[in-house]
């Protein structure tokens, strides 16, 4: 029978997975425990040591977020590690616990209080919010990956466990868990070198076990692959099974999937990878798989496949469908042909046996899928390794065989599912219950020990990540950064080019990286989405080059203008210096990976790429870049609040409520992100530049709603509309933002007796405003406002401030709250699918959102779609992204209102 149309794909190989260990900071994002699901069928482990809960407390105050669980009758280490050890590759999954460490904040425990934000149901067992971190190492180099272990300390509970850094061997009964054939090879040497047992788990067992787990928990994990072309599938869980999983190693086993523990194993097939290498290493004498792999994209089967146009000559056969490039015989033409087998190209031989055997399988794949009524097929396995011409002709071979109808697709972690698989084999792993929007993958830069290609010593502190950034990254030895690249295109500090390997990709670069995947229970989605299922937070598409390419300059062009501002944060001083030189180079070094694969770290947006950045600041020590700036502008804004408070109380409701929207926008001027804005700042004082953007506003405004918000907000005629119950104001940048524009329009809400509820970034990025500055910020401006004062009590913003304000104010009726909840993210934009779960309890009552800024409204958001009254506010301050968003032009002005849908 005939096989597939042969198709010229452009080759694209892996390299190996990024790994790191990254530095705990008391300002890290807070993350919260978890718990097993009951009565999983997945094997547990009836020898792992029971937990003793007898005395289990908390500990520190109980009203504080996550408090760590102490219990002081437990002796036996809980393991936190698992392997998949295979004939090439070690696969290691751990685990590593990060407790909350929050001080005591009576202002926060009111206003929870006030939300009925609880601590939610504690856990029985230590394992808290934390991180789940891949590596690899090769088979060969186990005593690498020995030495890592014993490094972390991973067999004893790691680095975070009370043991560290204690030499206390561990107990008699410690154990590991592992999958694939090394367990058992192996299983001596771990007892002789680390002093713990090796207990088995079944292959199948741990992979279906790992896939359910990464589809159900990873929002970008499975993608398709089509003449190159990388699109991420967003899979809902509720409609996950049943499934075809296609585990392709030496041969191929085909796993009918239909829930958590229950699968069996359909079909399969002798033809798999083993295949492929053993016949390759016959015909073409390569010494490696990935030799071979590589050989193939050199390769032109058509001069050893017989094609349905060498039948007909050079004709279609169309009359049963075949075009004239359609494989009629795979190595057909050799047996026509006076030729040995030295006459023809080993690459020609090895794209002709790739193309084989992954149609094969293909084939044999979708007839499985056909047979069970299956609309999802997952391929994984040895032989596929993230290699773009394997996915292409497996991707092929399916679509050809199915006439469209169905499509092959692939996973991001597919080369750990054993490893995750034996790790959730635990007794105790905790990882059942949670949902995508409690995980959140990062991408951290830092000398992974990942064996292959990229060898690194295991980082104990920030002071040896950078030296080797210096020494690698800087001088770019054959020994490569963690997001695999060339060497380093950097043009001085913080230096950026585009890879000039554009169009002639490495053999590594279709590789998709795999970060640390951080585990934050804590977060929620946000209830007053209309559909979560179809809310896309990002509204700039970077699958396009060229607007790819326009972002990453300028995120490249403000590099040296953050590092400046991020190294007189912590006072100018040497070491402030060489972590912003280091910031500087890994950022680039991640755009420039970016550049080569977009969709490296998983679906690409620009939101995504604000975030990286501010995660890259914080791993690197830079906590808040803009201190200084924020401290400055807050208190030259808080100087001028009282007489703009005089000036909108002499105003009619009508006039006053423009003024109000007109002056959120105008103060929206105040962005550090904005290079506009920043060349702006030379021009003048931060009150005259507000005072100068007042005095442009002139309507109609690009996108100009206001009409229908004002009919909402004061009605028409005699009919006077009920107000809203509660507000939730999602605020952008210090300075005029808040001070002049954000905080003078919850004044005019709560005047109207509608409860505000102001939401701010969690940690800080850029100059924008935090949930722990604003109480501050809102205290100084009550002493100028009854209105403020009154609900700031009334929220309990001023528990802690009260001695700051002057006693002559009495109130006489009660006051509305205003309360501040934080958002749950540290980036200049968010994703409403993870919010924090404060904000979630706030917004349950909420029946008004206001979105403010470009972050929040235009970068993110501007297209997303609420149950309630939604007002999106902005100044457009990129020329491109005004053009592209609005048809408009820069310092544009969006004001658009959107009834509850």
């Amino acid at each position: 029978m005939a096989s597939p149309t042969t198709k010229d794909h452009s080759h694209i190989d892996i390299n190996d997975i990024n790994e790191e260990t990254q530095q705990l900071s008391e300002k890290d994002i807070v993350e919260k425990d978890m718990a097993p699901l009951p009565g999983s069928s997945i094997h547990r482990s009836s020898s792992r040591p029971q937990l003793d809960v007898s005395g289990a407390a908390i500990q520190g105050n109980f009203e504080e977020k996550d408090p760590t669980i102490l219990l002081p009758n437990q002796s036996d280490d809980i393991s936190h590690l698992a392997l998949d050890i295979g004939g090439s590759l070690i696969k290691l999954v751990y685990f590593s616990r990060h407790a909350d460490r929050q001080k005591n904040d009576r202002r926060k425990r009111k206003i929870k209080e006030g939300l009925g934000v609880s601590n939610g149901t504690r856990r029985s067992y230590p394992i808290l919010g934390g991180r789940l971190h891949f590596v690899k190492f090769e088979t060969s180099k186990i005593n690498e990956c020995l030495d890592f272990i014993s490094s972390k300390q991973l067999h004893c509970g790691g680095i975070d466990s009370p043991r560290w850094p204690s030499d206390a061997p561990p107990s008699e009964n410690a154990v590991i868990k592992a999958t694939g054939g090394g367990a058992y090879k192996f299983a001596d040497l771990f007892k002789e070198k680390l002093g713990v047992s090796i207990e088995k788990e079944d292959e199948m067992n741990c992979l279906v076990s790992g896939a359910n787990f990464l589809l159900k928990a990873i929002r970008h994990e499975a993608f398709t692959h089509m003449e190159g072309h990388k699109e991420f599938v967003q899979i809902d869980q509720n409609d996950l099974f049943p499934y075809l999983l296609v585990n392709i190693g030496s041969g191929v086993s085909m796993i009918k999937v239909d829930g958590d523990g229950q699968f069996q194993r359909v079909s399969g097939t002798n033809v798999g990878g083993g295949t492929y290498w053993g016949l390759g290493r016959l015909l073409t004498k390569c010494k490696s798989f990935d030799e071979l792999l590589e050989l193939s994209q050199r390769g032109d089967n058509r001069t050893i496949d017989m094609l349905v146009g060498d039948i007909y000559g050079g004709m279609d056969y169309s009359k049963i469908g075949l075009s004239a490039s359609t494989i009629a015989s795979s190595f057909g033409k050799t047996i026509s042909e006076n030729k040995e087998l030295e006459d023809y190209k080993p690459e020609d031989i090895s794209l002709s046996l790739l193309r084989m055997i992954s149609y094969n399988i293909g084939q044999i794949a979708y007839l499985n899928a056909l047979r069970f009524g299956l609309k999802r097929i997952f391929f994984g396995g040895f032989f596929i390794r993230g290699h773009a011409y394997t996915m292409d002709t497996i991707s092929f071979a399916v679509q050809f065989w199915s006439n469209g109808d169905a499509q092959a697709m692939f996973l991001r972690h597919e080369g750990f599912l054993g490893a995750l698989g034996a790790f959730m084999s635990y007794e105790k792993h905790g990882l059942d219950d949670l949902m995508v929007h409690q995980l959140v993958e990062r991408f951290p830069m830092g000398a992974p020990y990942i064996g292959g290609n990229v060898h690194g010593p295991p980082l104990g502190d920030l002071n040896e990540k950078i030296s080797w950034m210096e020494k690698f990254v800087r001088k770019g030895t054959e020994i490569t950064a963690p997001v695999p690249m060339a060497p380093p295109a950097t043009t001085g500090l913080g230096g950026f080019e585009v890879p000039s390997s554009k169009g002639v990709l490495r053999p590594d670069a279709s590789k998709l990286n795999v970060g640390v995947l951080h585990l934050v229970p804590s977060l929620e989605v946000f209830p007053l989405l209309a559909d979560p299922k179809t809310y896309e937070p990002n509204t700039i598409d970077l699958s396009d080059h060229g607007e790819l390419e326009y972002w990453f300059t300028v995120l490249s062009e403000h590099l040296s203008d953050l590092v400046d501002k991020a190294v007189a944060s912590e006072g100018g001083t040497d070491d402030a210096k060489r972590r912003g030189d280091a910031f500087a180079r890994a950022f680039s070094a991640h755009l420039a990976r970016l550049m080569e694969e977009p969709a490296a770290y998983g679906k690409l947006g620009l939101a995504n790429l604000l975030e990286l950045r501010e995660e890259c600041l914080r791993e690197f020590h830079f906590f808040d870049a803009y201190r200084t700036i924020k401290l400055r502008e807050n208190e030259a804004s808080l100087a001028v609040l009282p007489d703009l408070l005089m000036e909108l109380d002499s105003l009619t409701e009508d006039m006053r409520l423009l003024t109000l929207i007109e002056g959120v926008l105008a103060a929206n001027i105040f962005d550090w992100g904005s290079r506009a804005c920043v060349d702006l700042y030379h021009k003048g004082t931060i009150i005259e530049i507000y005072r100068m953007s007042r005095k442009k506003m002139q309507r109609p405004w690009r996108v100009d709603n206001f009409d229908a918000f004002k009919e909402r907000m004061l009605g028409s005629g005699d009919r006077k509309p009920q107000p809203h119950k509660r507000a939730l104001l999602f605020v952008d940048n210090s300075g005029a933002d808040i001070v002049l524009g954000m905080l003078p329009l919850a004044r005019e809400l709560l005047r109207r007796g509608t409860e505000v509820v102001l939401v701010a970034n969690s940690l800080p990025a850029l100059n924008d405003v935090t949930a722990m500055e604003l109480p501050d910020i809102v205290a100084e401006a009550a002493k100028h406002c009854d209105i403020l004062r009154g609900a700031a009590e009334a929220g309990g913003l001023l528990v802690d401030a009260m001695s700051n304000i002057q006693d002559g104010y009495k109130e006489e009726t009660p006051s509305v709250p205003l309360m501040v909840v934080e958002n749950g993210c540290g980036s200049p934009c968010i994703d409403l699918r993870q919010v924090s779960s404060e904000l979630a309890a706030a917004a349950k009552d909420a029946d008004l959102v206001i979105l403010e800024g470009m972050g929040r409204s235009l970068h993110t958001n501007y297209n997303a779609k609420f149950k309630c009254d939604a007002l999106k506010l902005a100044m457009v301050k990129n020329q491109r992204l005004a053009a592209k968003l609005v048809n408009g032009n820069i310092y544009d002005c969006v004001c658009r209102y959107e009834p509850a849908s």
